[in-house]
């Protein structure tokens, strides 16, 4: 209790007043409740991103770890006992011609992967602009991109057998004796690139409609004023305004050409010189059990991506573009 100025006695509500025995008294309900809130209101954005995080480490650093490991060993893929190698399978990957050959198919994907871009970045400059069927023609680019791979595979599959699809429509034109599209090694590869670039170009074709809708209307307004026709708009305004994204596509065709997979497996199995790295590697970890060589192999391809990353963050930093 304590007195106030008029001698009345007032409840001493002070939060600090010490227990009868000396010890701090226990906070209210109420304090617990507010506390317990904002204990809970700092612990709710990690709980939202506490499953994303434990789905990455179990399913993508935790697999790393394990190839890590296991491309250091001599493993099988079936006995218990694994022998450590040291850096034995990483030199056989770089001194047998037979696996590091492969890396030559990549060359293919490679230079189809300049002319993705390029069609890509012109389809989505003229749609970008007001032309008729704008949305039809749209959804007709990105379409394929939607398409499963294995399904692409079976239809580009019977459009290059010898008398399929494509030999019929070029003898409407009078080429009676077309070559052997993916018969031939020395065309197969130029074949399975091309219907790469029908299946991805319309992911670049979105990246690159998106980056150039992004640009303000009254930067063309101001360059119509000046003068200014549609191809130097294309190199003054377009152009520096998506670097960023032509970067970030060029990253993602060089990783992609290092690691097709799904188009020259379904069509020729890597046969015919078409066997790209990745094919190499599944070929080696499950028909001829050598998953210790196989791991080293990944691992090389990732540490390639990686460099190839790195060089795009360098070349194309993240840097504001201003065209006002």
């Amino acid at each position: 209790m304590a007195i106030n100025a008029t001698g009345a006695a007032t409840a001493d509500t002070s939060a600090d007043r010490l227990h009868p025995e000396g010890r701090p008294a226990r906070p209210s309900g109420a304090a617990r409740r507010r506390s317990w809130r904002q204990t809970r209101r700092g612990l709710t954005p990690y709980l939202f991103i506490a499953a994303a995080v434990a789905l990455l480490l179990l399913f993508t650093y935790w697999p790393a770890a394990n190839l890590l490991y296991f491309s250091v060993t001599d493993w099988d893929g079936l006995d218990q006992d694994l022998d450590y190698v040291g850096v034995d399978n990483y030199v056989q990957v770089f001194t047998d011609p037979r696996i590091f050959e492969v890396f030559y198919v990549s060359l293919y994907y490679f230079a189809a992967s300049f002319l993705q871009i390029g069609l890509a970045l012109y389809f989505a400059t003229i749609l970008s602009f007001n032309t008729r069927f704008r949305d039809f023609f749209r959804g007709v680019l990105f379409f394929p991109y939607l398409i499963n791979g294995v399904a692409i595979g079976f239809v580009f599959l019977y459009l290059f057998q010898p008398d399929g699809t494509l030999d019929t429509v070029l003898s409407w034109f009078g080429l009676a004796d077309p070559p052997q599209w993916i018969g031939d090694p020395d065309i197969a590869n130029w074949s399975l690139a091309g219907t790469s670039i029908w299946r991805y170009m319309g992911m670049n074709f979105v990246l690159f409609l998106g980056a150039i809708q992004s640009i303000p209307s009254d930067v063309y307004e101001a360059a119509e004023l000046d003068g200014a026709n549609k191809w130097q708009q294309f190199w003054a305004i377009i152009l520096p305004g998506i670097r960023r994204i032509i970067g970030l596509c060029f990253v993602l065709s060089i990783a992609g050409s290092l690691s097709v997979f799904e188009i020259p497996f379904i069509m020729t199995g890597g046969a015919n010189g078409t066997s790209t790295f990745v094919i190499s590697t599944i070929q080696t970890a499950f028909t001829h059990r050598q998953v210790g060589t196989a791991s080293a192999m990944a691992v090389i391809l990732l540490a390639i991506v990686l460099v190839v990353t790195f060089a795009q963050r360098k070349l194309f930093p993240d840097e504001k573009v201003d065209l006002t």
